[in-house]
């Protein structure tokens, strides 16, 4: 009889657990805006779920739509106009995000303390202090740029290292199984496939990220990462 109740008690529990599991796995779909501090709507914007990339980006609208688990607690909106916000989900189905402040761009152009200057990554503004492996910045304002034909020009003149393969760029070391991996191309925030067509003369800057700096933009910045702002892209 005591067994017949310890085995009663045992599968009861057992199934208590599964039950829990599959709670924990099942997922919600979070739908939600996001808008800047003057309400305009912010596009190809990441978002993030407890501090992870995942696949979904804002619309040209600024809506969004993802899946996740029950037990997610954040969700992050990372922007390179306005860097990144993040808020508790709290069982929240909608989720409207607006950004404040002042954008991650205008805060590279004001003097920061000493030891606080930093890097803009593309998704974020990072401090000097807090980048493990090197990144190489050109400053585009520089009037000597203008006489370069290209922005590869600028790049392979001014960075050791790298070289151009078509519209490629490879950074030195960046290599798989299969040969050399290019380098993930950045302008204004946005993931692009090439260059072509960006004149010297509306370059701010150029951020050449290697290694662990790239990792932000996860198995895309296995070959390191070159992030160009343009003069109207940091108004």
């Amino acid at each position: 009889m005591k067994a017949k109740v310890f085995l009663v008690i045992l599968l009861s529990v057992y199934s208590f657990s599964i039950m829990e599991g599959q709670k924990k796995n099942t997922k919600i779909t979070i739908t939600g805006t996001v808008v800047d501090a003057r309400q305009y709507p912010v596009a190809n914007a990441i978002v993030m779920i407890d501090g992870q990339n995942t696949s979904s980006i804002t619309d040209s609208e600024g809506h969004f739509k993802i899946k996740v688990k029950q037990n997610a607690n954040t969700i992050g909106i990372v922007s390179f106009t306005n860097g990144m916000v993040e808020e508790a989900i709290d069982g929240r189905k909608v989720i409207n995000i607006k950004y404040g402040g002042e954008s991650i761009s205008r805060q590279m152009d004001q003097g920061v303390p000493q030891g606080e200057e930093g890097v803009n990554t593309g998704y974020d503004f990072k401090k000097d202090k807090d980048i493990t492996t090197p990144v190489n910045q050109i400053d585009g304002t520089d009037s000597k740029y203008r006489t370069y034909s290209s922005v590869y020009e600028m790049i392979t003149r001014e960075e050791s290292g790298v070289r151009v393969n078509g519209s490629s760029i490879i950074i030195h070391g960046s290599k798989d199984l299969f040969g050399d991996v290019p380098a993930l191309l950045i302008v204004d925030g946005v993931p692009v496939s090439d260059f072509n067509g960006i004149a010297p003369s509306s370059v701010e800057s150029i951020s050449v990220l290697k290694g662990s700096s790239a990792a932000i933009y996860g198995t895309r910045g296995y070959g390191g990462a070159v992030v160009i702002t343009t003069k109207k892209g940091n108004k």
